[in-house]
């Protein structure tokens, strides 16, 4: 180390979420349905089996520091990179290491943190180290890796689902912080309410929760108080990944269809509050109007189509309302999804080879050479004699039926 690096680590001021970061598996709190005495993950730790697999999981949840604590336990050589500012140079720099700590006995773990940034030819790097044994790589991502990963490295890595914390071990994180920094500056007090307010407003992010505590312990005098809390950290961790967008669409949608207008309008109020576009969000009420309200109550397409109008005039915050009116009616609206299955019912079929033209009496007869062909002739029009029964359907299927009453 020189005299720069030197200089560098004292003037650090290192995060309380850093210096609380577990040091072992039994401080690890949050995840037992990975870190449990019965998992496959414990039982191949066990039995010092490593293997290569991606950390999927929300921020603030302990992707970084599992990864490392499995580099410990195998006292394996762990090179951290970061999917933002590395690419296939640093990849190759990590490769030779990799040889070099390989003669000397020591395995190693390559973690990229954020992997749904690589791009695929950066990812594709990884594959022949992997495949050979040369090192164990271990991927982070805040996305669901099925979209951002490559089929090749998935087939590679298995994906491991981490939850967001548990408000239980929340509360644990931020106290341990406390007393950190109680025992390290001196004493002050942590409000019920304040410790509560945190604990809801981390919404499950251990790293959101530690920098809370930290930042109000040094803006405090005496006390952390709520009032203090409002006043720092003024907004809600509201988490919104590209995932996301698809996944509250879908639970919208379902919800709608179900008839559950107090689910559907808390998954409406999630899109907005995270920035959804109200355009987007009208045009799923739209779908769901036709395709599982349908004729049943043929107002919910109108009402749909009125609250996108109204969303493109009024625009936000206004547009919420009008949103939320349209989705209680439609959510409250009787079901028919008789359009759709009648619709793909037919389009299946014609793609499926019964794909037949009208009967001649059907086919246009306004031009001249028409009659000559026979088109028309026999047509009977339906307003003259409504009583008259003729066929529609082509002859080949005449009997089949799409609708069902």
């Amino acid at each position: 180390m020189n005299l720069f690096d030197s200089l560098e680590n004292s003037n650090k001021q290192i995060p309380l979420a850093e210096l609380m970061r577990p040091k072992t598996l039994d401080e690890y709190l949050g995840q037992t349905n990975v870190i449990n005495q019965n998992s496959p993950f414990i039982k191949l730790l066990r039995a010092k089996r490593l293997f290569s697999f991606i950390l999927w999981g929300p921020p603030g949840c302990g992707k970084t520091t599992l990864a490392r604590l499995c580099a410990n336990y195998h006292n394996a050589n762990f090179i951290e990179l970061s999917a933002v500012n590395s690419g296939v140079k640093e990849i190759k720099e990590t490769v030779e290491i990799a040889k070099q700590k390989l003669r000397e006995g020591t395995k190693t773990i390559v973690f990229v943190d954020e992997i749904h940034r690589f791009s695929k030819t950066q990812q594709d790097s990884l594959l022949p180290h992997i495949e050979n044994g040369l090192f164990f790589f271990i991927g982070s991502t805040t996305e669901n890796p099925s979209f951002h990963a490559t089929p090749a490295l998935i087939s590679r890595a298995q994906v491991i689902i981490l939850n967001k914390i548990n408000k239980e071990s929340i509360e644990k994180i931020t106290l341990k912080g406390f007393n950190y920094l109680t025992n390290t500056y001196g004493s002050k007090e942590l409000g019920k309410d304040a410790l509560d307010f945190i604990v809801d407003l981390s919404n499950g992010d251990a790293r959101f929760c530690l920098n809370a505590i930290e930042n109000s312990y040094f803006a405090s005098d005496e006390k952390i108080t709520k009032t203090l809390l409002e006043k720092l950290l003024q907004k809600t961790n509201i988490r919104y990944s590209i995932d996301a967008h698809y996944d509250y669409a879908s639970a919208y949608q379902k919800s709608l269809r179900g008839s559950d207008p107090n689910a559907a309008v808390y998954y409406l109020a999630k899109m907005l509050l995270s920035g959804e576009d109200p355009r987007f969000i009208a045009r799923r009420l739209i779908v769901v109007a036709s395709e599982d309200v349908g004729n049943a109550d043929f107002r919910a397409l109108l009402i749909a189509q009125a609250a996108l109008s109204a969303v493109e005039h009024l625009g936000m915050p206004e547009a919420r309302i009008t949103l939320a009116q349209a989705t209680e009616f439609v959510a409250r609206a009787k079901k028919s999804n008789r359009a759709i299955v009648a619709i793909d019912a037919a389009m299946n079929d014609i793609k499926s080879g019964l794909d037949f033209p009208p009967p001649d009496h059907l086919k246009d007869a306004h031009y001249k050479d028409a009659k000559k062909y026979g088109f028309g002739t026999g047509y009977v029009y339906t307003h003259d004699n409504p009583e008259f029964k003729q066929q529609f359907m082509p002859d080949e299927i005449k009997d089949r039926k799409y609708f069902n009453f």
